[in-house]
């Protein structure tokens, strides 16, 4: 079994999932992250949980079919 990081910087997620770091941000600001930890410095700290949570989020936005706005 592989073993996994405890831990991941905003950048290091938005590479593994091919997100901006400023579409995180953003989610984050929109309260879908509500259990992001941060650190002293205020740098978010993500767990794999909040991997799991933010690959929901981008399935979700990808695969919603709302009406569109004029």
């Amino acid at each position: 079994m592989a073993k996994t990081k405890n831990s991941y910087s905003i950048h290091e997620v938005a590479k593994l999932l091919g997100l901006a770091t400023s579409t995180i941000r953003y989610y984050d600001k929109e309260g879908l992250l509500p259990f992001v930890e941060r650190k002293e410095s205020g740098y978010r700290v993500f767990t794999e949980k909040d991997l799991a949570t933010l690959k929901v989020i981008d399935c979700l936005k990808k695969n919603w079919d709302a009406p569109k706005r004029n």
